[in-house]
């Protein structure tokens, strides 16, 4: 069948009317200056953590591994600045897993490593090695190895790249800042995914609350010699609350359904986010692996927000003090957007790779809603992008109630708080159905 693109996006479900408060969206990305210490957790992927490869007192260099792991599922972590390797030891991270860290003590140097050298690629084999040993991984949030995600099952037929630009998350614009600053090595990661898995079909996703980057991108387009930009365009998406959730965005540009419980590849699509083609197509450049990332420091608590490019493993509240330290004590710190981040105890952890953005709220925009009972409104179940019914979830969960979970397919849930946002009675459904989760997986360990 011939593959056409569309030329709007097609219908999904459900969805939020959230505020998107996309403060620094016209803000360009600063340099936080080296910082005097990084903490580099093991755990920064999807998968089994890595192990040390270096040794308190070791010299290192930018772009040197420092951690490895011989499974599949996994991304080596490489020194983010120049220094001494002063401590390997365990620190909490953001879920509050226990987890080994390298730490390294800077010089203030920021020398890069001799062995930081733009990869030969020659074969898909090679392509793939060459995106694990970038230390890739999802950097939209989910961190799942990049080489596993672009390694597709040979009874896959995949034949549509989709580049995640939507950022639907509320003050988030650290993807924004991205698609117009660094272009050219989108398309060059871009290209290259598309050339190695021989892809016919790109499409570029963005929400219409970004003309900079739709304008951006189709100008570079229409600019372009390459002829095999010919088959990369742009979807202008409507701007609403979960766009950028991986199965809603295939269904918007495709029209196609992943089955439950399956993946992009089981609808012919695999799923980038732009971010990431950025680096890809930055490490096939340099061979400079993923070291530093582009935060978004937003929220009402802050005192001068930013997009700020940090080496990964920098303390968040050095970075905080770039942006002017706290404007009013934070009532609730986010790893993340309002809707899918993590709320910290502290702002002492550091940045990892799949971190986007940090966002301090204060206490009047953190202030919880006390529940009331379920009015049986149904906003939960029409704002459900997955066609799920939270409040039964919610009672089976708080009940304990496995196989009824299991039977009301729980573990679709995205977890994208829809639910929670669009019930008038302010009831914790996406909490609920997170232990709801979490007693499937318990039951199915047993």
């Amino acid at each position: 069948m011939e593959l056409t693109f569309p030329t709007k996006p097609f219908k999904t479900h459900g969805g939020a009317a959230v505020p998107h408060r996309k403060n620094t969206a016209q803000m360009e990305s600063v340099m936080l200056p080296p910082p005097e210490q990084v903490v580099l957790p093991m755990q920064q992927h999807v998968g089994p953590p890595c192990a040390p490869t270096v040794k308190v007192g070791d010299a290192v260099l930018i772009g040197q591994k420092i951690a490895d792991s011989s499974a599949f599922v996994s991304a080596p972590i490489h020194a983010t600045v120049s220094g001494t390797v002063s401590a390997i030891k365990k620190v909490t991270l953001s879920g509050g897993q226990f987890m080994d860290a390298v730490v390294i003590d800077s010089d203030g140097k920021m020398e890069v490593s001799p062995d930081v050298k733009p990869p030969v690629i020659n074969s898909l084999a090679e392509f793939l090695s060459a995106v694990h040993e970038s230390g890739l991984v999802g950097l939209g949030g989910a961190g799942f190895p990049a080489h596993v995600k672009l390694k597709v099952p040979d009874d896959k037929n995949v034949d549509t790249l989709i580049i995640n630009v939507a950022e639907c998350e509320p003050y988030i614009t650290s993807d924004n800042r991205c698609a117009v600053e660094d272009t050219d090595d989108i398309f060059a990661g871009v290209r290259a995914v598309k050339h190695w898995l021989g892809l016919h079909r790109v499409i570029l996703a963005v929400e219409g609350n970004k003309p900079d980057v739709i304008a951006k991108f189709n100008s570079f387009l229409g600019d372009s010699k390459e002829e095999s930009d010919r088959e990369i365009k742009v979807l202008e998406l409507r701007s609403s609350y979960p766009q950028g959730a991986e199965k809603v965005l295939i269904q918007s540009c495709t029209g196609r359904r992943v089955p439950m419980g399956k993946l992009p590849a089981d609808a012919g699509c695999i799923v980038m986010n732009v971010t990431s083609c950025a680096h890809l197509g930055e490490f096939l450049r340099t061979g400079m692996p993923l070291v530093s990332k582009r935060l978004t420091i937003d929220g009402s608590a802050v005192n001068d927000p930013k997009n700020v490019i940090v080496p990964i493993g920098t303390n968040i509240k050095t970075i905080i003090d770039f942006c002017g330290g706290y404007k009013a004590t934070p009532k609730k710190i986010l790893m993340g957007g309002p809707m899918m981040g993590v709320s910290i105890a502290s702002d002492n952890l550091p940045v990892i790779k799949q971190n986007n953005a940090v966002i301090c709220l204060d206490e009047k925009e953190a202030h919880k809603l006390e529940p009331s009972a379920c009015i049986r409104c149904g906003r939960c179940v029409s704002g459900c992008p997955m066609h799920l019914m939270p409040t039964l979830l919610e009672q089976n969960a708080i009940a304990k109630r496995v196989e009824q979970l299991k039977e009301l397919d729980v573990m679709d849930c995205m977890e994208c708080g829809c639910c929670s946002f669009n019930c008038p009675a302010g009831r914790p459904l996406v909490q609920a159905i997170r232990l709801g989760k979490s007693l499937v997986r318990a039951e199915g360990k047993k």
